[in-house]
């Protein structure tokens, strides 16, 4: 039902400094994730585990400012593709009239040459919507959403997420 969608503006700045050299992409913050303050805080998303194992590394401490030193510390750069847009809950297909952020800037801050999307929402947003004003296209990672635990002992799913490894070498 419409009466159910809300429009919502993302919350926070891009995570980046000047030696970042790759950008994780989420599609918008879920619920779990606006109430804990950062990216990726549901407490069942893999996204912190699953990115200190590619990179050979300690999860960080489940806290804001670890998680931020933790990706600046390793090169990477994260923010959500959408800017604004209408959802109901927390799932992507939920999403609608989204609008992305504006790239250009943060690029031209940082030596980032890599942009992964966790996940298919991310990815066809961003590569359809946002990609030419970036001057840069997407590469599509396989969601650390809790609705894709079933992949995540998949080789596949973790030779997709070693290409971060790899570009932040």
């Amino acid at each position: 039902m419409a009466q159910d969608y809300k429009r919502f503006k993302h919350p926070w700045e891009a995570v980046f400094n000047a030696e970042s050299k790759a950008l994780i992409l989420g599609s918008f913050p879920s619920p779990a994730s606006r109430e804990f303050g950062f990216y990726y805080g549901h407490p069942r998303n893999a996204f912190w585990r699953v990115l200190a194992e590619v990179l050979g590394v300690e999860e960080p401490a489940d806290t804001i400012a670890a998680r931020r030193e933790f990706v600046l510390l390793h090169k990477i750069a994260l923010w959500d593709t959408i800017e604004s847009c209408e959802i109901k809950g927390a799932s992507d297909s939920a999403i609608r009239n989204a609008a992305p952020h504006k790239f250009k800037p943060l690029l031209a801050a940082t030596k980032i040459r890599h942009i992964f999307t966790n996940g298919k929402k991310s990815a066809e947003i961003f590569n359809s919507l946002a990609a030419a004003e970036a001057k840069m296209s997407a590469i599509y990672l396989p969601s650390t959403s809790p609705a894709n635990v079933k992949m995540f002992g998949d080789p596949a799913f973790r030779a997709a997420w070693n290409q971060v490894a790899e570009a932040v070498k």
